[in-house]
């Protein structure tokens, strides 16, 4: 019998970047930037910059990537490049929300879709995707890396599917406008805070960057997987938007959860739309999948560097952090019985864009540094770095002015990660 494999190359690590990119956001926020952005070429816009700033992201982490290899991601690269407290809470950010929340936004939407196909509360339906799934990676990373591959394929397959259907058929119910009301829209604070949602539906562009220590070359493999993995979910997302607007009337469509239920019902009817809520179902546990797997390698690291989180460095025979992997589905459960799916995701999208500028700035730090050299170099330097700061400083403004309750619940959440770092430093060592 051959051993199982302990790395894994550059497909699966696309598979994985491509896994936890598409899922949630895309077939949930369009609903929510209708309800003040409505023209066409608005929401166009938004997703085309989304896509631009995870390429930006990509470029940066890709560059930063290639001088480390350990698993981590940004907690691994803001502690080397910036300071122990930046690292350290960019992993507690990925412990309490990073991954978390996600998690139980990618659940609330599966339980969403899900009991449009059988009369189950969808609470019950995310609460068993998150332990289920959580048992599955619980094995060994060989069977996880084949299930996150044919489960993250399927899913392009289907969207694939979906956008060709769509743009073939016709449909009596239409949003699509194409008039000059775009130049006012984009001006607004709403097309800001419309860029959250869009940005929070890009997160997951970074996610090889989690498992370096699990990549085989990384220097080569990882560049391209959060480059290929990213371009790709690009195209997919801009033209999934125009079929979602080309099958739906906008008051349909404003304020909806399960996006792709109306979609699908208005093209194939009740019956068929039963088919398509199931598809969807099956991609988002890929999504969530995905996210169970990578978020507690960051927790893992964590552990091993802080004693006041010591207890996440458990591992089974297989090597893998199996008490991360519960205590994050823990905390997932949590957010799925006591939050509403918007506000999660608001506060959740402030802080990742966070943590994800943070990481992108500190790529000035690495070319400042002597005797430095990195296999890969992001190209367009400083300007696209800079760019992204500068649209991430743009969101931050307009969270504060126009959704200043969940800006302040990602402060508070920022504050008890620097009280424990200093609880640590003080009586765990």
């Amino acid at each position: 019998m051959k051993p199982l494999r302990d790395k894994i190359g550059w497909k699966v690590a696309t598979a994985l970047v491509v896994a936890n990119m598409i899922g949630t956001g895309v077939f949930t926020s369009l609903g929510f930037q209708l309800l003040d952005v409505q023209n066409t070429w608005s929401i166009l816009t938004l997703w085309l910059l989304g896509g631009g700033m995870a390429l930006i992201g990509a470029l940066c982490y890709a560059e930063i990537g290639s001088k480390f290899k350990k698993s981590g991601g940004e907690y691994l690269f803001l502690s080397k490049l910036i300071h122990p407290l930046a690292g350290y809470l960019s992993g507690w950010i990925s412990l309490i929300i990073g991954f978390a929340a996600p998690v139980a936004l990618a659940s609330m939407a599966l339980g969403a879709y899900f009991s449009n196909v059988i009369d189950v509360l969808p609470s019950i339906i995310a609460v068993s995707a998150i332990a289920l799934i959580s048992l599955i990676h619980s094995f060994n990373l060989n069977f996880s890396g084949v299930f996150q591959s044919y489960a993250s394929w399927f899913k392009v397959i289907l969207i694939i599917i979906l956008i060709l259907m769509g743009f073939y058929m016709s449909s009596d119910k239409i949003a699509l406008d194409f008039s000059i009301s775009w130049a006012d829209e984009i001006t607004t604070s709403s097309f800001a805070i419309a860029f959250v949602y869009v940005t929070y539906s890009y997160t997951g562009w970074n996610a090889a960057a989690y498992i370096i220590g699990e990549i085989d070359r990384p220097k080569i493999n990882l560049p391209k997987a959060l480059i290929r993995g990213t371009l790709l979910v690009t195209v997919l997302y801009v033209l999934l938007q125009l079929v979602f607007l080309k099958h739906g009337s906008l008051e349909e469509l404003k304020g909806t959860l399960d996006i792709g239920h109306v979609y699908a019902t208005n093209l194939f009817g009740v019956p068929g739309a039963k088919m398509i809520n199931l598809f969807i179902s099956l991609f988002l546990i890929s999504s969530i999948s995905a996210m169970i797997w990578v978020g507690p390698r960051v927790s893992m690291a964590l552990g091993r560097d802080y004693k006041i989180w010591k207890f996440l460095q458990k591992r089974n025979q297989k090597n893998l952090p199996v008490r991360a992997i519960w205590v994050q589905a823990s905390i997932s459960i949590v957010y799925v019985l006591t939050g509403t799916f918007e506000s999660v995701l608001l506060y959740c999208g402030f802080v990742l864009q966070l943590s994800a500028a943070l990481t992108v700035s500190s790529i000035f730090v690495l070319r400042k540094k002597k005797n430095t050299s990195t296999s890969f170099k992001s190209p367009l330097y400083p300007i696209l770095p800079g760019l992204f700061i500068a649209f991430s400083i743009w969101i931050f403004i307009y969270l504060i002015i126009d959704k200043p309750s969940e800006f302040f619940i990602g402060l508070i959440i920022l504050g008890i990660g620097v009280l424990s770092y200093f609880l640590n430093k003080k009586y765990f060592h």
